[in-house]
């Protein structure tokens, strides 16, 4: 799986997350977005741990400063990394 994939997946959970349409880019991050706050946050890790089937360490996801780095953070869990 690599990161375009994984963002195409991704497209999906935020579709279903939030109200008004999120189009996902690998720059995109929650500033750029007035709906994505802490309670979407939670939301949305909660949806995407589903939706790839993988677990998040503690302070591994706010390390990330984008959706790219996000999805990089999925592909290396997804490829056992």
């Amino acid at each position: 799986m690599n990161q375009d994939q994984v963002i195409s997946r991704l497209q999906r959970v935020f579709d279903n997350i939030f109200l008004e349409p999120v189009q996902l880019t690998p720059q995109l991050s929650a500033q750029d977005v007035e709906e994505w706050d802490s309670l979407t946050q939670i939301s949305l890790m909660v949806a995407v741990e589903k939706e790839f089937n993988v677990r998040f360490r503690v302070g591994e996801v706010e390390a990330t400063k984008n959706v790219g780095e996000f999805a990089d953070l999925i592909v290396r869990r997804v490829n056992g990394n």
